[in-house]
């Protein structure tokens, strides 16, 4: 319970009706949420307007609403704060109602298409692994200590992630790693936190649907550097096209990590295999127990970080040779019969192709590539065709199934996929509905020394299907299957 005035430090607001002398007991954004001795923060959303919702917030306890828009009649009973911009207020006091946890601990903000889970959660297993108590927040799920709290979103609400970062203050931690999706920057959830650090991987074709261009993507990615305080780091990968533009107008310091390019942290890969990679990293020869060359930057920008976070380097190393990285993320399994079984969560094109040429590199022979994919409903239509195109060319064979269709209808998403499949390859490609039969196909499909590809849902146990989340497991599927396999 704070007051108000405390919740309203740094805000700037139009108007006030009303005290700020009251005791609030919680802040909510979702009047369902909305408890006694509640503030309101009637944010308008990309789907709901809040603003709607402001009598029915008054109903439930609220004694305080922030607003961009008055309502027609006010009561006395009421505190109201008129602001420029809800979402922004609601990051404010969501911070200060929270004690502003941010700034008591070191946190580190990992943004890009792709690689961003498997890089904040290297960064929260290593530094467990050097002795210091430090927290995640990421798609797979948020931990505190080793303290496991599922997660629903990549970056979540205002309030959850100040939560969240309380917790991990009061728990003693010293560092947090979390996921800056494009949304939350856009969608100002991540307003009003310190960060010590961002992290840039790369970016590539997705959430277009959200987003409508290219350009407003990767503004969103930048603005996020923008705003970092000039004495934090801006790291970026130097061998993606887009890289120096989220430094273009960081006040923060400006750090570079590649493999091609010049930079400040540099890495060769020496060997790439099933069994690991082994890397020249600033002159040190390391085996690593991760594979592909996606992995060997998503290894260095782990190792930049804890360079520029002023750890040892010899430590560094040692602890990240022995880490595996995020679950459903290039896990494999091989059968009786040598076939193997690949589950990863690449869900762009571009993380389909990686996965793809990682597995033609490391390949021993002529073994066949068969590859189940599918593609998410209500989500970026554009990249459907592109993903199934970009399967085709890197497979022997490839199985188009369903991976979340939520509202749509799974027959239609695989039809828009097939669009993406050129004529030549259309021999070599078969649509399956179904996406435990279209994985026993695979199966059946293999011989011995094959490789299944099974992408898109990674570490995810459920199949959204028109707002039900069914029991489904990429790899339990597998590992039922390979039984079979002798």
């Amino acid at each position: 319970m704070r007051y108000l005035s405390d919740i309203i430090d740094g805000l700037a607001f139009t108007e006030l009706q009303g005290s700020a002398d009251v005791e609030i007991t919680a802040i909510a954004f979702d009047s369902r949420k909305v408890i006694p001795g509640s503030m309101f923060v009637a944010v308008k959303g990309t789907v709901v307007d809040g603003h709607d919702y402001i009598d029915q917030a008054i109903k439930n306890g609220a004694i305080a609403v922030i607003c961009e828009d008055l309502p027609a009649r006010t009561t006395g009973e009421v505190d109201f704060l008129m602001v420029a911009d809800s979402a922004v207020a609601l990051g404010i006091v969501a911070a200060n109602f929270y004690d502003n946890p941010s700034q008591k601990l070191k946190l580190v903000g990992v943004t890009g298409t792709n690689g961003k889970t498997t890089i904040a959660t290297l960064l929260y297993q290593l530094f467990r692994d050097l002795g210091y108590k430090c927290g995640l927040l990421s798609t797979v799920e948020n931990q505190i200590n080793g303290k496991v709290i599922p997660s629903t979103h990549t970056t979540p609400d205002p309030i959850e992630i100040n939560k969240l970062l309380a917790e991990m203050v009061d728990s003693g931690c010293d560092y947090g790693f979390m996921e800056v999706s494009s949304h939350a920057i856009s969608q100002k959830r991540i307003e009003h936190l310190v960060f010590a650090g961002g992290v840039f991987t790369n970016l590539t074709h997705d959430h277009l649907d959200y987003h409508k261009t290219f350009l407003r993507y990767l503004n969103a990615k930048k603005a996020f550097f923008d705003g970092l305080p000039k004495d934090a780091f801006a790291l970026t990968n130097s061998d993606d096209k887009n890289g120096n533009v989220m430094l273009q107008n960081t006040a923060a310091h400006k750090k570079s990590y590649g493999l091609k390019t010049m930079a400040d942290y540099k890495a060769r890969i020496l060997e790439n295999q099933f069994s690991g990679l082994l890397l020249q990293i600033d002159g040190e020869e390391v085996w690593f127990k991760m594979v592909g060359t996606f992995n060997a930057y998503n290894l260095l920008g782990v190792y930049a970080t804890a360079m520029l976070l002023e750890q040892d380097k010899a430590k560094v190393l040692t602890s990240l040779s022995k880490l595996t990285g995020a679950e459903g993320r290039f896990e494999y399994i091989t059968a009786p019969n040598k076939v193997v079984g690949i589950v990863d969560y690449a869900h762009t094109p571009d993380a389909v192709q990686n996965v793809l040429s990682t597995i033609h590199d490391i390949r021993k022979g002529n073994e066949k590539v068969i590859t189940v994919i599918g593609c998410g409903g209500d989500r970026d239509k554009t990249k459907r065709p592109i993903m199934a195109k970009t399967a085709c060319e890197w497979s022997d064979k490839v199985i188009l199934t369903s991976d979340n269709p939520r509202t749509e209808d799974p027959a239609q998403i695989i039809k828009e996929m097939e669009e993406g499949v050129d004529p030549a390859f259309k021999r070599h490609t078969v649509s399956i509905i179904d996406r435990h039969e279209a994985i026993k196909t695979a199966c059946m499909l293999a011989n011995p020394g094959d490789i299944i590809l099974v992408a898109g849902k990674g570490h995810e146990n459920y199949q959204e299907i028109n707002g039900v989340k069914n029991h489904f497991d990429d790899m339990e599927e597998l590992e039922a299957q390979f039984k079979d396999l002798i």
